[in-house]
């Protein structure tokens, strides 16, 4: 059971993305509202936003392709920013970039299509970070896995209506949170959902 005091609820709508800033010691709720809905996540150092988490070295540094409770959330700088601490799903995906303008002009032949990439840039604009190169995201609650051939295959969300993850910050940090636009493919169910981040004081619990 949940104790902590919410201590600030932001919605992200569907197709759209929010930013916020966790001081160290809060915990970040990311939940599910709907289900079946996934969240492109960034994550920057608040003191010097150069360094930021960088799914490649937390592969490098978790040396696994998947997260689990307990595991740090690393940077480019391979520093823990934040530590995944409370986790109700167990599926997310750290290979995949957010998806942009080139993945439906090329891929669909969509001109307009809302994307992650430009949802994110916008969000860290309240913070000064929106003309920054963006890194490439946690996606939580992405269901991907490897077939036999070692190929990926993308299926729909094991999330459930209210499904959360929870993350400690380790130090302040700016966040950004997509409500994944991709509507086209298996990636959110085939319908866009809204998010919530709830940053809470101290502790974690399921």
């Amino acid at each position: 059971m949940r104790t902590e005091r919410i201590l600030e609820e932001i919605v992200v709508p569907a197709y759209e993305g929010r930013s916020a800033l966790v001081r160290k010691g809060q915990v970040l709720y990311i939940v599910d509202m709907e289900g079946k809905q996934v969240g492109d996540f960034v994550c920057f150092n608040a003191a010097d936003p150069q360094e930021h988490v960088s799914p490649v070295h937390m592969r490098a540094s978790l040396s696994s392709i998947r997260l689990k409770v307990g595991d740090g959330l690393y940077s480019n700088r391979r520093q823990p920013l934040m530590q995944l601490v409370a986790d109700t799903v167990g599926k997310h995906d750290f290979f995949f970039p957010a998806c942009d303008y080139y993945r439906y002009k090329v891929d669909f032949g969509l001109e307009e299509h809302p994307n992650c990439h430009d949802n994110l840039r916008k969000a860290l604009r309240s913070y000064g970070l929106g003309e920054r190169g963006l890194p490439d995201p946690i996606n939580w609650f992405m269901n991907n896995a490897l077939d036999e051939n070692l190929d990926y295959v993308i299926e729909e969300p094991l999330s459930r209506p209210g499904d959360y993850v929870a993350l400690l910050a380790l130090t302040d940090v700016v966040v950004a949170l997509s409500a994944c636009s991709q509507d086209l493919a298996p990636v959110n169910g085939y319908k866009v959902t809204p998010l919530m981040m709830q940053i809470t004081t101290g502790s974690s619990g399921s």
